[in-house]
Protein backbone atom coordinates (compact mmCIF):
# COMPACT_ATOMS: atom_id res chain seq x y z
CA UNK A 1 0.00 0.00 0.00
CA UNK A 2 2.56 2.41 0.79
CA UNK A 3 4.21 1.49 -2.38
CA UNK A 4 1.51 1.95 -4.22
CA UNK A 5 0.93 5.51 -3.10
CA UNK A 6 4.63 6.29 -3.31
CA UNK A 7 4.01 5.43 -7.19
CA UNK A 8 0.97 7.60 -7.51
CA UNK A 9 2.62 10.46 -5.68
CA UNK A 10 5.52 10.06 -7.70
CA UNK A 11 3.25 10.23 -11.15
CA UNK A 12 1.20 13.20 -10.03
CA UNK A 13 4.73 15.03 -9.71
CA UNK A 14 5.90 14.02 -13.15
CA UNK A 15 1.92 15.19 -14.67
CA UNK A 16 2.72 18.25 -12.11
CA UNK A 17 6.18 19.30 -13.79
CA UNK A 18 5.31 18.54 -17.16
CA UNK A 19 2.29 20.77 -16.84
CA UNK A 20 4.26 23.66 -16.14
CA UNK A 21 7.29 22.58 -18.89
CA UNK A 22 3.83 22.60 -21.16
CA UNK A 23 3.84 26.91 -20.47
CA UNK A 24 7.34 27.66 -21.34
CA UNK A 25 8.13 31.40 -20.78
CA UNK A 26 8.46 33.97 -23.24
CA UNK A 27 10.68 36.94 -22.27
CA UNK A 28 9.16 40.06 -24.30
CA UNK A 29 10.31 43.24 -24.64
CA UNK A 30 7.85 46.15 -25.38
CA UNK A 31 6.89 49.64 -25.55
CA UNK A 32 4.67 52.09 -23.49
CA UNK A 33 3.22 53.26 -26.83
CA UNK A 34 -0.42 53.08 -27.88
CA UNK A 35 0.00 51.13 -31.20
CA UNK A 36 2.29 48.53 -28.90
CA UNK A 37 -0.60 47.78 -26.72
CA UNK A 38 -1.72 44.38 -28.60
CA UNK A 39 2.06 43.00 -28.21
CA UNK A 40 1.54 43.63 -24.55
CA UNK A 41 -1.91 41.93 -24.35
CA UNK A 42 -0.31 38.63 -25.41
CA UNK A 43 0.55 37.80 -22.24
CA UNK A 44 -2.98 38.09 -21.01
CA UNK A 45 -3.96 35.37 -23.12
CA UNK A 46 -0.20 33.46 -23.10
CA UNK A 47 -1.77 30.81 -20.58
CA UNK A 48 -4.32 29.46 -23.20
CA UNK A 49 -1.45 29.12 -26.14
CA UNK A 50 0.09 27.32 -23.44
CA UNK A 51 3.00 29.68 -23.12
CA UNK A 52 3.69 32.38 -20.19
CA UNK A 53 5.19 35.65 -21.04
CA UNK A 54 7.04 37.97 -18.95
CA UNK A 55 6.90 41.69 -20.60
CA UNK A 56 9.68 44.16 -20.24
CA UNK A 57 8.93 47.55 -21.12
CA UNK A 58 11.40 49.56 -22.20
CA UNK A 59 12.18 54.13 -23.10
CA UNK A 60 12.90 52.85 -26.94
CA UNK A 61 13.39 50.50 -28.96
CA UNK A 62 17.18 50.61 -28.97
CA UNK A 63 16.86 49.75 -25.48
CA UNK A 64 14.77 46.83 -26.40
CA UNK A 65 17.78 45.13 -28.90
CA UNK A 66 20.96 45.84 -25.70
CA UNK A 67 18.55 43.79 -23.73
CA UNK A 68 18.54 41.36 -26.36
CA UNK A 69 22.41 41.69 -26.85
CA UNK A 70 22.59 40.77 -22.93
CA UNK A 71 20.51 37.73 -24.04
CA UNK A 72 17.68 39.05 -21.84
CA UNK A 73 14.81 38.91 -23.98
CA UNK A 74 13.58 36.23 -26.71
CA UNK A 75 10.80 38.25 -28.31
CA UNK A 76 11.11 42.08 -28.72
CA UNK A 77 8.74 44.62 -30.23
CA UNK A 78 10.49 47.93 -31.94
CA UNK A 79 9.77 50.45 -34.93
CA UNK A 80 11.89 49.06 -37.71
CA UNK A 81 14.65 51.67 -37.09
CA UNK A 82 15.88 49.93 -34.13
CA UNK A 83 15.47 46.45 -35.18
CA UNK A 84 18.10 47.50 -38.38
CA UNK A 85 20.50 49.16 -36.08
CA UNK A 86 20.55 46.52 -33.82
CA UNK A 87 21.07 43.99 -36.25
CA UNK A 88 23.88 46.30 -37.50
CA UNK A 89 25.35 46.29 -34.66
CA UNK A 90 25.57 41.98 -33.93
CA UNK A 91 22.23 41.84 -32.53
CA UNK A 92 21.42 38.23 -33.37
CA UNK A 93 17.80 38.50 -34.52
CA UNK A 94 15.45 37.71 -37.15
CA UNK A 95 11.97 39.95 -38.12
CA UNK A 96 9.41 37.56 -37.75
CA UNK A 97 6.10 40.38 -38.02
CA UNK A 98 5.09 43.51 -38.06
CA UNK A 99 2.36 45.08 -35.77
CA UNK A 100 1.11 48.73 -36.26
CA UNK A 101 1.76 50.90 -39.05
CA UNK A 102 2.23 54.89 -38.97
CA UNK A 103 2.60 56.13 -35.62
CA UNK A 104 4.37 59.49 -36.61
CA UNK A 105 3.09 63.26 -36.45
CA UNK A 106 4.99 66.70 -37.55
CA UNK A 107 3.21 68.80 -34.90
CA UNK A 108 4.51 72.54 -34.17
CA UNK A 109 3.32 74.81 -32.11
CA UNK A 110 0.00 77.20 -33.22
CA UNK A 111 1.31 80.32 -32.57
CA UNK A 112 4.01 79.93 -34.79
CA UNK A 113 2.54 79.71 -38.15
CA UNK A 114 4.13 76.42 -39.84
CA UNK A 115 2.10 74.55 -42.54
CA UNK A 116 5.05 72.42 -44.21
CA UNK A 117 8.68 70.73 -43.36
CA UNK A 118 10.00 74.03 -45.08
CA UNK A 119 8.47 76.15 -42.36
CA UNK A 120 10.96 74.54 -40.18
CA UNK A 121 13.80 76.45 -41.28
CA UNK A 122 15.83 78.19 -38.44
CA UNK A 123 13.02 76.62 -35.75
CA UNK A 124 14.02 74.25 -33.01
CA UNK A 125 12.45 70.72 -33.37
CA UNK A 126 12.14 67.90 -31.26
CA UNK A 127 12.83 64.22 -32.02
CA UNK A 128 13.52 60.65 -30.02
CA UNK A 129 17.10 60.10 -31.01
CA UNK A 130 17.17 56.65 -33.10
CA UNK A 131 13.64 56.10 -32.86
CA UNK A 132 11.91 56.28 -36.52
CA UNK A 133 10.48 59.33 -36.16
CA UNK A 134 14.45 60.24 -36.40
CA UNK A 135 14.28 58.44 -39.74
CA UNK A 136 11.28 60.38 -41.21
CA UNK A 137 12.10 63.55 -39.75
CA UNK A 138 15.61 63.29 -41.28
CA UNK A 139 13.74 62.19 -44.48
CA UNK A 140 11.58 64.54 -44.87
CA UNK A 141 13.94 67.68 -44.29
CA UNK A 142 16.14 66.05 -46.87
CA UNK A 143 13.52 66.06 -49.52
CA UNK A 144 12.88 69.82 -48.53
CA UNK A 145 16.78 70.62 -49.12
CA UNK A 146 17.48 71.22 -44.84
CA UNK A 147 20.27 70.63 -43.19
CA UNK A 148 20.25 69.40 -39.48
CA UNK A 149 22.53 68.93 -36.17
CA UNK A 150 22.39 69.03 -32.84
CA UNK A 151 24.04 71.88 -32.81
CA UNK A 152 23.35 75.29 -33.42
CA UNK A 153 23.97 76.49 -37.44
CA UNK A 154 22.35 74.63 -39.65
CA UNK A 155 18.80 75.09 -40.98
CA UNK A 156 17.37 73.08 -38.38
CA UNK A 157 18.38 72.64 -34.43
CA UNK A 158 17.56 69.06 -33.39
CA UNK A 159 16.45 68.57 -29.98
CA UNK A 160 16.94 64.86 -29.25
CA UNK A 161 14.32 63.56 -25.66
CA UNK A 162 12.38 61.35 -25.52
CA UNK A 163 8.34 60.43 -26.01
CA UNK A 164 7.31 61.55 -22.66
CA UNK A 165 9.23 64.88 -22.58
CA UNK A 166 8.57 66.06 -26.39
CA UNK A 167 5.22 67.22 -25.34
CA UNK A 168 6.52 68.80 -22.23
CA UNK A 169 8.97 70.81 -24.20
CA UNK A 170 6.80 71.72 -26.93
CA UNK A 171 4.30 73.13 -24.16
CA UNK A 172 6.86 74.68 -22.41
CA UNK A 173 7.98 76.57 -25.49
CA UNK A 174 11.52 75.13 -25.43
CA UNK A 175 10.82 73.95 -28.95
CA UNK A 176 9.05 74.75 -32.03
CA UNK A 177 8.06 71.86 -33.47
CA UNK A 178 8.50 68.01 -33.10
CA UNK A 179 8.23 64.52 -35.09
CA UNK A 180 6.35 62.69 -32.62
CA UNK A 181 4.88 59.19 -31.62
CA UNK A 182 1.86 57.89 -30.76
CA UNK A 183 -1.03 58.94 -28.78
CA UNK A 184 1.57 61.50 -27.61
CA UNK A 185 0.65 63.45 -31.00
CA UNK A 186 -2.42 63.27 -30.49
CA UNK A 187 -2.65 64.34 -27.16
CA UNK A 188 -0.74 67.56 -27.53
CA UNK A 189 -3.10 68.07 -30.45
CA UNK A 190 -6.28 67.57 -28.66
CA UNK A 191 -5.06 69.79 -25.60
CA UNK A 192 -4.24 72.31 -27.80
CA UNK A 193 -0.76 72.80 -27.65
CA UNK A 194 0.00 71.22 -31.02
CA UNK A 195 -1.50 71.23 -34.20
CA UNK A 196 -0.33 68.94 -37.27
CA UNK A 197 1.77 70.18 -40.13
CA UNK A 198 2.19 66.53 -41.40
CA UNK A 199 1.70 62.65 -41.28
CA UNK A 200 5.24 62.27 -42.96
CA UNK A 201 4.59 59.29 -45.45
CA UNK A 202 5.29 60.76 -48.55
CA UNK A 203 8.89 59.33 -48.51
CA UNK A 204 10.09 56.27 -50.06
CA UNK A 205 9.00 54.51 -46.45
CA UNK A 206 5.68 55.20 -46.39
CA UNK A 207 3.94 54.05 -43.58
CA UNK A 208 6.81 52.56 -41.19
CA UNK A 209 5.57 49.43 -39.94
CA UNK A 210 6.94 48.49 -36.49
CA UNK A 211 8.67 45.11 -35.83
CA UNK A 212 8.27 41.99 -33.87
CA UNK A 213 11.94 40.31 -33.58
CA UNK A 214 12.89 37.05 -31.98
CA UNK A 215 16.46 36.19 -31.44
CA UNK A 216 17.42 33.67 -33.79
CA UNK A 217 17.93 30.79 -30.94
CA UNK A 218 14.49 31.32 -30.20
CA UNK A 219 13.61 31.39 -33.32
CA UNK A 220 15.31 28.27 -34.23
CA UNK A 221 15.57 26.20 -30.95
CA UNK A 222 12.72 26.59 -29.47
CA UNK A 223 10.51 26.04 -32.38
CA UNK A 224 7.40 25.04 -30.77
CA UNK A 225 7.70 27.90 -28.30
CA UNK A 226 7.72 30.24 -30.87
CA UNK A 227 4.82 28.92 -33.01
CA UNK A 228 2.47 28.78 -30.00
CA UNK A 229 4.01 32.89 -29.35
CA UNK A 230 2.86 33.80 -32.84
CA UNK A 231 -0.11 31.91 -33.06
CA UNK A 232 -0.54 34.04 -29.46
CA UNK A 233 0.31 37.49 -31.10
CA UNK A 234 -1.88 36.64 -34.16
CA UNK A 235 -4.79 36.35 -31.70
CA UNK A 236 -3.90 39.24 -29.74
CA UNK A 237 -4.06 41.10 -32.98
CA UNK A 238 -6.83 40.03 -34.63
CA UNK A 239 -8.59 41.02 -31.28
CA UNK A 240 -7.85 44.36 -31.47
CA UNK A 241 -8.60 44.52 -34.67
CA UNK A 242 -11.74 43.09 -34.80
CA UNK A 243 -12.89 44.64 -31.30
CA UNK A 244 -11.83 48.30 -30.88
CA UNK A 245 -13.59 48.51 -27.40
CA UNK A 246 -11.70 45.96 -25.75
CA UNK A 247 -8.40 47.78 -27.11
CA UNK A 248 -9.65 51.08 -25.99
CA UNK A 249 -10.12 49.51 -22.88
CA UNK A 250 -6.63 47.85 -22.35
CA UNK A 251 -4.54 50.29 -24.14
CA UNK A 252 -6.36 53.40 -21.46
CA UNK A 253 -6.64 51.69 -18.29
CA UNK A 254 -4.05 49.13 -18.28
CA UNK A 255 -1.04 50.40 -19.88
CA UNK A 256 -1.59 54.31 -19.46
CA UNK A 257 -3.82 54.38 -16.51
CA UNK A 258 -6.20 56.57 -17.78
CA UNK A 259 -3.83 58.88 -18.24
CA UNK A 260 -5.56 58.97 -22.03
CA UNK A 261 -8.56 60.12 -23.05
CA UNK A 262 -10.51 57.98 -25.52
CA UNK A 263 -10.29 61.03 -28.15
CA UNK A 264 -6.47 60.32 -27.08
CA UNK A 265 -6.33 56.60 -28.25
CA UNK A 266 -8.64 56.66 -30.75
CA UNK A 267 -6.95 59.04 -33.24
CA UNK A 268 -3.56 57.86 -32.33
CA UNK A 269 -4.79 54.47 -33.41
CA UNK A 270 -6.46 55.89 -37.17
CA UNK A 271 -2.48 57.26 -37.04
CA UNK A 272 -0.96 54.02 -36.19
CA UNK A 273 -3.80 50.79 -36.96
CA UNK A 274 -2.87 47.36 -35.71
CA UNK A 275 -1.30 45.09 -38.07
CA UNK A 276 0.18 41.85 -38.95
CA UNK A 277 2.26 42.00 -42.18
CA UNK A 278 5.63 43.28 -43.19
CA UNK A 279 8.00 42.71 -46.36
CA UNK A 280 11.74 42.50 -46.84
CA UNK A 281 11.33 45.10 -49.36
CA UNK A 282 10.01 47.48 -47.00
CA UNK A 283 12.81 47.07 -44.43
CA UNK A 284 15.06 47.31 -47.28
CA UNK A 285 13.81 50.37 -48.14
CA UNK A 286 13.70 51.86 -44.54
CA UNK A 287 17.72 50.45 -44.10
CA UNK A 288 18.79 52.74 -47.40
CA UNK A 289 16.88 55.71 -45.69
CA UNK A 290 18.97 55.06 -42.95
CA UNK A 291 22.06 54.50 -44.12
CA UNK A 292 21.67 57.49 -46.51
CA UNK A 293 20.66 59.72 -43.76
CA UNK A 294 22.86 58.53 -41.40
CA UNK A 295 20.64 57.63 -38.56
CA UNK A 296 22.07 54.74 -36.36
CA UNK A 297 25.51 55.47 -38.44
CA UNK A 298 25.56 51.58 -39.67
CA UNK A 299 29.39 50.56 -40.55
CA UNK A 300 27.81 48.03 -42.60
CA UNK A 301 23.69 47.83 -43.21
CA UNK A 302 22.30 44.89 -43.04
CA UNK A 303 20.70 42.94 -46.15
CA UNK A 304 16.91 42.49 -45.60
CA UNK A 305 16.43 39.00 -47.27
CA UNK A 306 18.98 37.90 -45.09
CA UNK A 307 16.79 38.13 -41.69
CA UNK A 308 13.43 38.61 -42.51
CA UNK A 309 11.60 35.40 -41.87
CA UNK A 310 7.79 35.53 -41.95
CA UNK A 311 7.44 31.87 -42.33
CA UNK A 312 5.89 31.42 -38.37
CA UNK A 313 3.41 34.63 -39.42
CA UNK A 314 2.11 32.92 -42.62
CA UNK A 315 2.09 29.41 -40.55
CA UNK A 316 0.23 31.22 -37.51
CA UNK A 317 -2.68 33.33 -39.79
CA UNK A 318 -3.55 30.16 -41.59
CA UNK A 319 -4.28 28.01 -38.48
CA UNK A 320 -6.58 30.64 -37.31
CA UNK A 321 -8.13 31.58 -40.54
CA UNK A 322 -6.78 35.33 -40.29
CA UNK A 323 -6.26 36.57 -43.98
Amino acid sequence: MIKLVSSILAAAALLAAGGAGAQEVVRLGNLKLAHFGAVSYIKEIAPKCGIRVEEKVFAKGLDVMQAIIAGELDVGATASEAAISGRAGGAPIVVVAGFAKGGARLVARPELGIRSVAGLKGKRVGVTRGAIQEVLLMAQLAKHGLKADAAPGKDVQLVFLSYADLNQALLGKQIDAMMQSEPQSSQAINKGFGVEVIKPYDTPIGEPIRTMVMTEKFYRERRPVAEKFMRCFVDATRTFIDSPSVAEKYVRETIFKNQITSDDFQDAIRNSPYSFDITPEHIQVTTHIMARTGVGRMAKPPVAQEWVRTDLLAAAKKSLDVK
